[in-house]
């Protein structure tokens, strides 16, 4: 198995939206990517962030933005997040009729294209689009909320998107999103996941950036061995 060194993307869903600005900057020397969860109250039961709010943080950081489209027509939306300055934008297969044209649409837009796959969808049928992605998301909980409890049966999804990249030779990040902390990243980081979505294990932490760099060094061990 090869994985690539870990990357921590702590979650906004999960810091303070009157403070986003400060909490953004709280983990921007500790942080590899800022996930970014725009949900829309339909394809998930929950309203958060949109375009607008990207666009002013966009401002705010240097940190590359990870947006993760829940949200119904992502063929209508999508593009706008990668025109904002976001580094990769990831909608769900699920709402999706031809993920491959989107995902061209955004890497003609200047982002990479992440592909998400949710808590009950079969990740088999769509491990042959991976070359067209950067990114595939792997939920280890229900897309909708935070603060739900890991699901590790969901990592065998993880073991075989690794298997398909390594036997593809394919460039690819492998993230997991959803009960990401320190007692559950070295699992996901032993069955393939190189990137890892955390949100209350760091701004639930007194010291979100030393939260940061305590899961990368626990996904690199379970990497290395180390």
């Amino acid at each position: 198995m090869t994985v690539p060194p870990p990357i921590v993307a702590p979650s906004i869903l999960a810091a303070d939206f009157a403070r986003l600005a400060d909490e953004v900057r709280a983990v921007e020397h500790a942080a590899d990517w800022l996930h970014v969860d725009v949900m829309d109250n339909h394809f998930v039961p929950n309203l958060t962030i949109g375009l607008p709010v990207v666009q002013s943080l966009r401002a705010a950081t240097d940190l590359p933005f990870d947006v993760h489209l829940m949200i119904e027509d992502p063929r209508r939306w999508a593009p706008g997040y990668a025109d904002a300055g976001a580094y990769n934008v990831t909608f769900h297969a699920e709402a999706c009729d031809d993920p491959v044209a989107l995902a061209k649409d955004l890497r003609s837009a200047g982002a990479k294209a992440g592909l998400a796959i949710d808590r009950d969808t079969p990740i088999e049928p769509y491990l042959e689009l991976l070359p067209s992605f950067d990114t595939l998301l792997i939920m280890t909980i229900k897309a909708g909320f935070g603060g739900q409890r890991f699901l590790p049966a969901l990592l065998d999804k993880v073991r075989a998107a690794r298997r398909h990249v390594d036997a593809g030779h394919l460039e690819l990040r492998i993230e997991v999103d959803g009960g990401i902390a320190a007692d559950t990243i070295e699992q996901a980081a032993a069955a393939g996941a190189d990137a890892f979505v955390a949100g209350t294990a760091v701004y639930g932490a007194d010291d979100p950036a030393e939260a940061v760099r305590r899961l990368r060094g626990l996904a690199e061990r379970a990497t290395t061995g180390a």
